[in-house]
């Protein structure tokens, strides 16, 4: 019974060390690499250069994050400010056609759509397949789908 008691004593003592370690943690103030803006603890960077939405995926991905996935009205409203030109975001339908998907896999919940979007090129044949998503103007509507090959620039998000 006595040895039981120092094992659990042991544990237990282990466990508030670790508490305190995660607490502390916690309390450490959390900032973004320089140049990317904070939103409720991811931070976003709006790319310098263009391509296309690979190589923009590629670029995030260099970084250790990824194109941005929008999850609230807020964050898109965070996301107007950041982006002030046309940008690719973390949203495409390249799997199956009508389908979107975010690049962490999550189904398309919100939409932003501009009016008339998506529309896959609306059967012009210059448009060609429009598979990828970027944002093209200030207003909250803002969304519209383009080919994955033309060149924008693009929105990186990481989690803190």
């Amino acid at each position: 019974m006595t040895e039981e008691r120092d094992l659990l004593r042991a544990n237990l003592t282990e466990n508030l060390k670790e508490l305190e370690r995660l607490q502390s943690l916690c309390k450490q103030k959390k900032t973004c690499p320089e140049g990317w803006s904070n939103f409720n603890h991811s931070c976003y960077l709006l790319s310098e250069s263009s391509g296309s939405w690979d190589a923009a995926r590629k670029d995030c991905r260099d970084r250790q994050a990824d194109l941005v996935v929008i999850n609230s009205p807020e964050e898109q409203t965070a996301i107007l400010k950041i982006a002030t030109e046309e940008a690719w975001i973390g949203l495409n339908d390249k799997e199956q056609e009508g389908t979107w998907k975010w690049v962490d896999g999550t189904p398309l919940i919100l939409m932003y759509w501009k009016q008339n979007q998506p529309d896959n090129g609306g059967g012009v044949p210059k448009w060609g397949e429009e598979d990828c998503v970027h944002f093209s103007g200030n207003k909250k509507q803002s969304w519209n789908d383009r080919s994955c090959s033309d060149n924008y620039k693009w929105i990186c998000e990481k989690q803190f």
